[in-house]
């Protein structure tokens, strides 16, 4: 068919999944990862809660590392953080829209990834047991009581995380980023209805320019005949959800005595749980009954690698986080978004318009200056408290 030759065209990349040495390429992949992993366990510990902490300490007390030194590890931290990243996304794309696997399960793969995930944290809990001097990962156990009262945050993050999937299965990598651009705008919508927090007219103004972008984007989109509604709407709730996940993260996360790495632990045991009645009412078990690769080490070699990459993202953000800053990191996220699109446009062989370009500007530079607005606007208040700080501490002398 017509439609397929872009497909068949890339079947030169896809093909070595294809082989019979697939399962060794990604047990391969897989073993190279775990033991870069544990490299950086050994030397880090997963313990996010103080990756604030100990990046305040380095500014104010400096680090007897060299310049070169502190530059080259981040790089090697941004570099990862993209390359997992992007991966994670193309690798996506192919488990949930690839005509070679012609599998209509999207709740089934994104089933899988959480279970993976559930079990890449027992065997960390099973290393930081035996080797707790190498690996130091929280102890993970089941309460039935701290499952309830995280559940209100897995429903958001199955959400979340299925209308991520299922925006990627509808619409192209290169309109992925578009298609999920309203979070920075939920972010302020939630903020004022739930959090009572005001935002800043510059804030506001930034948000304009996303969502400027977003509907240009939309339009481009449809004057190719490449717009998929569906995708845009499951896109914009992807966006709600995500905005909500931060929320109530932060009202949960005392409930697992702050250990991010419990809560993603209870977080995909939850889901794990949820998407089994979600997969058998959809029909989804009819879909998987009757697809012909579920033998296939192809198949549950590239399930497997999108699961371990779906883990990994969690830990490299924490990571560029604690070896730049927060603000750095959506910086940093913010392009690897445009090198993505880039890339998308480059592997699918589209041919895009001045106008389709300029809405991903629009969208990149907004988000950009929005994490750069809400930087100052931070540094601002900490900076007057210090101040009021100092003004008390003379006082009193």
């Amino acid at each position: 068919l017509p439609g397929n030759a872009a497909w068949v065209r890339r079947a030169s990349f896809l093909s070595l999944f294809s082989r019979s040495s697939c399962l060794t390429v990604c047990l391969s992949l897989c073993s190279l990862f775990a033991f870069a992993l544990f490299m950086f366990l050994h030397r880090t510990p997963l313990k996010r809660s103080n990756i604030l902490k100990m990046a305040l300490y380095n500014l104010e007390h400096g680090s007897p590392e060299s310049f070169i030194s502190k530059a080259v590890k981040i790089a090697c931290v941004v570099i990862m953080y993209w390359f997992i990243s992007i991966t994670m996304v193309f690798l996506n794309k192919y488990l949930l829209d690839s005509p070679d696997l012609r599998l209509d399960a999207p709740l089934f793969v994104t089933f899988f990834q959480c279970l993976v995930t559930v079990l890449l944290c027992w065997l960390l809990n099973l290393f930081s047991t035996l080797c707790p001097t190498m690996v130091d990962f929280p102890s993970i156990g089941f309460d039935p009581k701290i499952s309830r009262e995280i559940l209100p945050l897995s429903v958001v993050f199955i959400g979340m995380i299925t209308f991520n999937n299922l925006c990627l299965k509808y619409v192209g990598v290169a309109f992925y980023n578009i298609g999920r651009s309203l979070t920075t705008v939920f972010n302020v919508l939630l903020s004022y209805g739930i959090l009572k927090q005001t935002t800043s007219f510059r804030a506001i103004m930034c948000c304009g320019i996303i969502i400027g972008g977003f509907c240009l984007g939309l339009n481009q989109e449809g004057a190719e005949g490449s717009l998929s509604w569906t995708g845009v709407m499951f896109g914009v709730i992807a966006s709600l959800c995500v905005s909500l996940n931060a929320i109530y993260t932060k009202k949960v996360l005392p409930t697992v005595d702050g250990s991010i790495w419990r809560l993603t632990y209870y977080n995909n045991v939850n889901a794990c749980i949820l998407f089994v009645p979600l997969i058998a009412f959809t029909g989804e078990l009819k879909t998987l009954y009757n697809f012909d690769k579920m033998g296939s080490t192809n198949f549950w070699g590239m399930m497997t690698l999108g699961g371990v990459f779906g883990f990994a993202i969690g830990y490299v953000t924490g990571l560029q986080i604690k070896f730049t800053s927060p603000l750095t990191h959506n910086v940093s996220g913010t392009a690897k978004a445009c090198l993505q699109t880039i890339l998308a446009v480059f592997y699918y062989e589209e041919a895009k318009t001045f106008l389709w370009w300029t809405s991903n500007v629009l969208v990149l530079f907004g988000s950009f200056a929005y994490t750069w607005v809400k930087g100052l606007e931070m540094k601002k208040v900490q900076d007057e408290a210090l101040n009021k700080n100092r003004e008390k501490s003379e006082s009193g002398v």
